[in-house]
């Protein structure tokens, strides 16, 4: 049987429907604040709005999906904050910002001190990482909300950003023969573990040690990487024109820049839990479309620029290569297949 997102409970298609609709309400609240003008609202990786002397600010919220639900299931706590901080500032400097704050809200079915107190050093971990002080965050305890009788949680954030008009970047730039530079992911990161769950789940146990893999728990479980500093040092020295991480819906959400082609055509092998999932009933396709298959972020640049980009992300101990590039054909293409 052929396996899907859509068949493990995530409708794509009609969630991107429903967020069509919460832009068109959302946009009616873009002129109540008289001190701000709205940039960029809703459909990008963060909003931006218009502050004194000409300085942006951003912002962006986000969670960690059902990847709670391993973290549960081992009983590990302390590295799913890395996750929730990861989802938010990655997403941030995909405008060009750098984060500056961030705050984080903890839901869970009991309240559990060690617990909790291993999550938030998940956090602070993610925040050392990210260079962003964690200025708040609530915690709230709601047993009719969240069930069970184990402990039970929910994990999400929301990050600020500072930039400038002339630091920002939202696509608009990029043209045809501009180069697509993959970074490489440090595993499914925080997307798509609901079909991964159902994938894998189904025929073996988060404590299976799989030939070339590893503990599957510990795979499932591996931080989201944290692309910051080495993207920040990128926008400082290198002429950029787009910028992606690799999430909800995978390499479609290069559409979310401009509505151009993107050819994948250079594409690293997956690493082998990938491999493992298509193996396992999931068409490629539907692969390159839920998951980063090895790649978690993004860069578009013109090709002039691709060895000055490596070098960077090499510094930063990350290794990234072209994996595409931008044809006037609209669209995203995985070689010859089109995927949106």
């Amino acid at each position: 049987m052929t396996l899907s997102y859509k068949k493990a409970g995530v409708d794509v298609k009609k969630i991107r429907h429903s967020h069509a609709t919460i832009g068109k309400l959302i946009a009616a609240t873009h002129k109540l604040q008289k001190k701000v003008k709205v940039i960029s609202g809703f459909g990008h990786y963060a909003g931006i709005v218009e502050i004194s002397g000409g300085k942006l600010l951003a912002s962006h919220t986000d969670g960690v999906g059902t990847k709670v639900i391993i973290a549960q299931l081992m009983k590990k706590y302390n590295t799913i904050g890395i996750d929730c901080v990861a989802m938010n500032v990655n997403d941030v400097i995909c405008i060009g910002a750098t984060p500056i704050s961030f705050v984080n809200y903890i839901a869970a079915n009991k309240s559990d001190e060690s617990i909790i107190k291993k999550i938030v050093q998940g956090l602070v971990k993610g925040a050392g990482k990210a260079g962003v002080p964690i200025v708040g965050g609530e915690t709230a305890i709601m047993p009719d909300v969240i069930s069970g009788n184990r402990f039970a949680f929910d994990l999400a954030g929301m990050v600020t950003g500072l930039l400038s008009k002339k630091q920002m970047i939202l696509g608009n730039k990029i043209k045809n023969k501009d180069i697509i530079i993959g970074v490489q992911s440090s595993g499914l990161h925080s997307n798509g573990y609901s079909l991964a769950r159902k994938v894998l789940l189904s025929k073996y146990s988060l404590q299976d040690r799989i030939k070339g893999i590893g503990k599957l728990g510990d795979v499932l479980l591996a931080p989201t990487e944290i692309y910051v500093k080495p993207v920040l040092k990128v926008l400082s020295e290198c002429k950029v024109h787009g910028l992606a991480h690799i999430t909800g819906g995978s390499f479609t959400k290069l559409l979310r820049l401009k509505n151009t082609g993107y050819l994948l055509d250079e594409m690293p092998t997956p690493p082998l839990i990938f491999q493992m999932m298509e193996y396992e009933g999931v068409s490629r396709k539907e692969m390159y479309k839920t998951f980063n298959m090895g790649i978690g972020f993004c860069v578009i640049a013109p090709k002039s620029e691709e060895n000055a980009i490596n070098s960077i992300f090499k510094k930063y101990g990350m290794k990234s290569n072209q994996v595409g590039r931008i044809i006037e054909k609209k669209g995203v293409f995985l070689n010859s297949q089109k995927l949106a």
